[in-house]
């Protein structure tokens, strides 16, 4: 089964969960670049990263040359930004149909309930997500149980 992880990561939590999937599971991956940039630091950060996801804006994105349509299963990585999925993956599940397609997703957090981010993800994509996890700040150590919760989503997916 060919795997594809598409993902957005602002701080680096997200690409490394990506990452270590990847590995597991053998996995192509796909890192979504806004043209725009976000700010990384301050209230600025949480401001603006915060108004794009509620107001469920669609950046442009820097050009890749993947094509979701020759992979099997489609993992979907985001940070949890105001309870929500980032813009950066809405631009690309506007692009891309994953219709027929078998589509995980893993979310970062630090505090937010990845929840509301899943239902929109799945609402994107056009069908129940077939699994998804939460990662709290795994860069920072504060999920001991990170290398569990990557063995199980490999386990689950697979």
């Amino acid at each position: 089964m060919s795997t594809l992880i598409v993902y957005f990561s602002l701080e680096g939590n997200t690409a490394y969960i990506a990452d270590e999937l990847a590995r597991r599971l053998e996995a192509d991956t796909l890192r979504l670049v806004p043209r725009e940039a976000y700010h990384t630091g301050g209230f600025k950060k949480y401001f603006w990263g915060g108004k794009s996801a509620v107001m469920s804006e669609a950046p442009e994105l820097e050009p890749y040359d993947v094509d979701p349509a020759g992979y099997d299963l489609i993992i979907l990585g985001t940070p949890v930004w105001a309870g929500r999925c980032t813009p950066p993956l809405r631009t690309f599940l506007t692009r891309h149909r994953l219709t027929g397609k078998r589509v995980a997703a893993f979310a970062c957090a630090s505090g937010n309930s990845p929840m509301r981010a899943f239902d929109q993800l799945a609402e994107l994509v056009g069908a129940p997500l077939v699994f998804t996890e939460l990662f709290r700040d795994p860069r920072e150590g504060k999920d001991p149980s990170v290398e569990q919760k990557l063995d199980r989503f490999a386990r689950e997916v697979s």
